[in-house]
């Protein structure tokens, strides 16, 4: 601790130096996200131990009363912005103290700051360059004393005392009137229960904000840019009830000066607050002259009028910007969990299209293990198309290929009405060809990126981005990771929000989208391996070169032996690995001879050197022996293999059971006969973890979370968009959500828009419910048409039910 010898109003100070903690109290985290304050105490222990998000939603469900990872990551970004306030603050307070600037009332000022706009109103005339405010430069001439003497002694003051005719600021009794009164202002300004008042009032009032065409837009702006904000040239909305999409939508017109934008507060308010002053908080302890009561209330209206009024527009505007920049961000987020995690299209063939006009389309076949089998250029719409025909037909007959991936780029339209055509006529027979239209964002820069070159690097990059389109279909989740999520284009207004945030909170559904997926650690590729949770490039790498080196790993006790993962890292990554057992098996029982003997004598002859040159003990050596472990191939983490066997040795099973009817017959057996609680508490264990070693022990072999999620739509036939009456019912795959509503792909080459008063809780189905995701990416609807605009090319749609 350290005591600063501060006064104000004769108030003695002592201040912690590591006073961050206050900033990270569970209830203020708690008041800022409505997430229980044992809760908010648990997750900052967890989030300060560097547990990541992923492990702490499967592993420590007791812990967080079962939250799911959105709510985690809107704990973790509030966590932070506390944390910036709190070293800031922090800075601030040591920096004005080394300056002897750290009044006692600056010094509560800074203490009750909670947000960046708070301490930035408290700072602004302390920093280097400043010129002082009002309040500053009357205190450097000495009227501090009046300004206190008025609320606490005022039959004792007599302001002519302080005239100085020869300095300017008292030369006559107006300017120390002035001078008294910008030091009240500030003192208002800056008291904690006068602005915790104001803030209440206005939470209680119509505080709208107002936004209106900039007088000089129609000089500086294009009419296309000027029209696009057509709806706010005249808009007013109360900041309670206005969309997220709408406050991004009026920043954006005004950063581009198309806009003018301010915020309303009534006079009601202004009347109430100077009334509540005068007469309630800043009410003098003795009686005041008239003349004296004039300048106290001159000090309200002028603190009002000059800082807090400014101060609480800032703090709506911020407040607005920071929720509707948060909103978008996560909405971003659900809808590429909800992408990443489209189900894999198995064992088929696959044939990728990339459309083009002049330069041809791209295609690609894959074989149901990813191989590229060929790649090729065919020019569908030069008047070559016939010609063409033949050599598909020839390509799907050769490789037994009866799916067509369309990526949605340039001339897509007119491909799908080209292999649409084909497939109705039957020209393809005997194949029964069918075709399914996927997203291409992101394919060309991932082209032509280096992972792209180190993975195909024989391969033109225009035939890479064919490859990507069909393998998106494949296994959605190993090929969108290879993008940077941000090019994945499932978001709005994605440019304009923080890209620190925008990049943190994408980063970090990929590592929960492929933790929960799982990856086998003897075959996945190492970006899909890097966003395993505790894992990163460098760890990736790491494994890869271990596994290329010594063989695949047998058991996850061996990824202890790779140089970089410690018992953190093991910790965090261990129950996202997989081990596919008939692969260790194989492998095991082709080396049993080889890791006999000969290697047991290595490894003695490796000690004993090891012991006579005094060498201390390092991590043990690959040839050491390990066999494989059963529960490697489950989502039971290695903390509770202990208690995963005891569980099987009380319900009378084996490891070989695992994932078998048998094993589901024998759980069941004894969780209706004990109960899940009753259960738990025989093992010493929590109802969650139990839960989890269940669903590891029960889920069949190469269970896939996917399997649950929506698979792409496939087609035989087109639509066209005039073909579309109002009243139609149709079927369409959710391409993207929206704050203010879901755009739908109906097959019409024109998205429709499912406005978000349409969709209601009673239309989805309790799996949406479930899952809580709503509607996002790659979900099925039945929809039907309420609005056809032929000219402007927009659809407007009700939507009937999730398929």
């Amino acid at each position: 601790m350290e005591r600063f010898n501060m006064s104000c109003m004769g108030i003695d100070w002592v201040y912690p130096i590591h006073h961050t903690q206050y900033y990270l109290h569970k209830k203020v985290l708690s008041d800022r996200t409505n997430v229980e304050p044992w809760v908010c105490a648990n997750l900052i222990r967890l989030f300060k131990e560097e547990n990541t998000i992923p492990f702490i939603v499967r592993y420590r469900k007791e812990l967080i009363n079962n939250l799911e990872a959105d709510a985690l990551r809107e704990v973790q970004q509030t966590l932070e912005e506390l944390r910036t306030v709190a070293k800031k603050t922090h800075t601030m307070i040591q920096k004005l103290k080394k300056e002897g600037k750290l009044s006692g009332c600056l010094f509560t000022s800074l203490l009750n700051c909670r947000t960046l706009e708070e301490l930035d109103h408290v700072t602004t005339p302390y920093k280097t360059g400043s010129k002082g405010t009002k309040a500053q430069r009357a205190k450097q001439l000495g009227l501090e004393p009046a300004a206190l003497s008025l609320l606490q002694s005022p039959m004792e003051l007599n302001l002519f005392s302080y005239i100085r005719p020869n300095i300017k600021g008292l030369a006559n009794i107006q300017e120390v009137e002035a001078g008294v009164q910008h030091i009240l202002a500030d003192i208002f300004a800056k008291d904690k229960d006068t602005l915790d008042f104001i803030r209440r009032l206005c939470q209680q009032r119509y505080i709208c904000i107002q936004s209106a065409l900039a007088k000089v837009s129609s000089k500086n702006s294009n009419e296309k840019d000027i029209d696009k904000f057509q709806l706010y040239h005249e808009f007013s909305c109360n900041i309670k009830n206005i969309q997220h999409h709408q406050i991004l939508a009026i920043n954006r017109g005004e950063n581009l000066k198309i806009l003018t934008v301010k915020v309303n507060i009534p006079d009601g308010v202004k009347n109430e607050f100077c009334w509540w002053c005068v007469n309630e908080r800043w009410r003098p302890k003795q009686f005041l002259k008239p003349e004296l009561m004039r300048i106290l209330r001159n000090s309200v209206e002028d603190a009002y009028r000059r800082l807090i009024y400014p101060l609480l527009c800032r703090e709506f505007r911020s407040k607005l910007t920071s929720d509707a920049e948060k909103e978008s961000v996560m909405m971003f987020g659900r809808n590429l969990r909800q992408l990443l995690l489209t189900s894999p299209v198995r064992g088929r063939t696959l044939m990728g299209v990339d459309p083009g006009y002049k330069h041809g389309c791209k295609l690609a076949i894959i074989s149901p293990t990813s191989q590229i089998l060929h790649t090729d250029i065919v020019y569908l719409h030069s008047g070559q198309g016939f010609r063409e025909a033949e050599k598909i037909k020839r390509l799907l007959l050769q490789f037994s290929c009866s799916t067509v991936v369309i990526g949605n780029g340039t001339a897509c339209r007119e491909t799908e009405a080209y292999f649409a055509d084909l497939i109705m006529k039957k020209y393809f027979a005997p194949l029964d060809v069918v075709y399914c239209i996927v997203s291409e964002a992101g394919a060309s820069i991932y082209s032509v990126s280096p992972e792209a070159s180190k993975e195909m690097p024989d391969l033109d990059p225009n035939l890479r981005s064919a490859v990507s389109i069909a393998r998106r279909v494949q296994d959605p989740l190993a090929e969108l990771v290879k993008i940077e999520p941000k090019h994945i284009g499932v978001g709005m207004y994605q440019h304009d929000v923080s890209q620190t945030l925008l990049k943190a909170t994408l980063d970090s559904v990929v590592e929960e989208c492929v933790s929960f997926v799982g990856v086998d650690i003897n075959i996945c590729s190492e970006i899909l391996l890097r966003h395993i949770a505790g894992l990163n490039a460098t760890r990736a790498r790491n494994i890869i070169e271990w596994r290329e080196k010594n063989g695949p790993f047998i058991n996850r006790e061996q990824l202890k032996e790779v140089k970089g993962l410690g018992p953190k890292t093991f910790q965090q990554c261990a129950g996202f690995i997989r081990f596919n057992q008939d692969y260790i098996k194989t492998f095991c029982s082709n080396k049993k001879t080889q890791l006999g003997s000969h290697a047991l004598f290595a490894k003695a002859r490796t000690q004993l050197t090891n012991e006579k040159q005094g060498k201390k003990k390092s991590k043990p050596t690959p040839s050491a022996s390990y066999l494989p472990n059963p529960l490697d191939q489950t989502c039971i983490h290695p903390e509770s293999y202990s208690i995963a066997m005891r569980f099987l040795s009380f319900i009378g099973g084996n490891t070989n059971e695992i994932g078998k009817s048998d094993m589901q017959q024998k759980v069941n057996a004894v969780i209706q006969k004990e109960g899940l609680e009753g259960t738990a508490k025989r093992l010493n264990t929590t109802v969650h973890t139990l839960q989890l070693i269940i669903d590891g022990l029960t889920q069949p072999e190469g269970f896939d979370i996917r399997t649950d999620f929506d698979k792409p739509d496939f087609k035989r036939s087109i639509v066209c968009f005039e073909d579309l009456s109002v009243g139609a019912v149709l079927t369409g795959k959710v391409e993207n959500a929206t704050p203010f509503g879901v755009f739908v792909d109906i097959g019409v080459g024109k998205a429709g828009l499912i406005p978000v008063r349409n969709i209601t809780e009673a239309k989805l189905s309790k799996v949406k419910k479930r899952r809580s995701l709503g509607l996002g990416p790659g979900e099925r609807v039945e929809v039907k048409v309420l609005n056809v605009d032929i000219p402007r090319l927009r659809i407007t749609l009700d939507l009937i039910r999730v398929l």
